[in-house]
């Protein structure tokens, strides 16, 4: 069968339970060999990579669920200040010659956090930690509640970013917020 008919006839999406303990018992009894090959004979009708990655960040025994602890955030924060945005290029020696192996900067925070995935990590950063970081309203001076109210309660909205540059700037210099033209005083009626 051609490869892209086969392609057409895997599953995507999320995982069922009855998927995840065919390949857990798949794994258990066989091994991981090649994931490629090992779909068809599991049982599933996933493309090796789908089962590579379900078992690597989801179903490896060792992996924490849940909730990253203050400990873990602060190693990510800390290390992710270190690292930055950058791959490292690692040669490791083998007895058939030299390797280059490339590691991300969420792999190595990985190393450093036992039982959290490099792929949970990048996800827990982008959509917790970087924003958290950005906006940090720990940072901001502290203000009584009735500072903010004084502050927040604002008597007008700042202009609209559709209007005209010449609305918007006789509308700044005048003192009323009925300070537009009115529809009556535009021409093109």
């Amino acid at each position: 069968m051609a490869k892209s008919v086969e392609n057409r006839a895997l599953k995507k999406g999320a995982w069922s339970p009855e998927e995840d303990k065919k390949l857990i018992a798949y794994i258990k009894r066989y091994g991981i060999w090649n994931w490629a090959e090992m779909a068809k004979p599991a049982g599933l009708q996933r493309s090796g990579k789908s089962c590579r990655l379900r078992w690597v960040n989801y179903l490896r025994p060792g992996i924490k669920h849940g909730n990253f602890t203050k400990e873990e955030e602060e190693t990510i924060i800390d290390l992710h200040e270190k690292l930055g945005n950058r791959s490292f290029h690692v040669q490791v020696v083998s007895s058939s010659g030299q390797i280059m192996v490339e590691l991300n900067r969420w792999s190595v925070i990985a190393s450093k956090l036992p039982g959290r995935t490099d792929n949970e990590i990048k996800n827990h950063w982008h959509a917790h930690l970087s924003k958290r970081l950005k906006y940090d309203l720990n940072s901001l001076p502290d203000m009584s509640d009735a500072e903010i109210d004084q502050y927040s309660s604002f008597e007008t909205d700042p202009p609209p970013t559709n209007v005209p540059n010449a609305l918007i700037s006789e509308s700044s210099a005048a003192t009323s917020t009925n300070s537009l033209p009115s529809s009556s005083s535009n021409p093109k009626q």
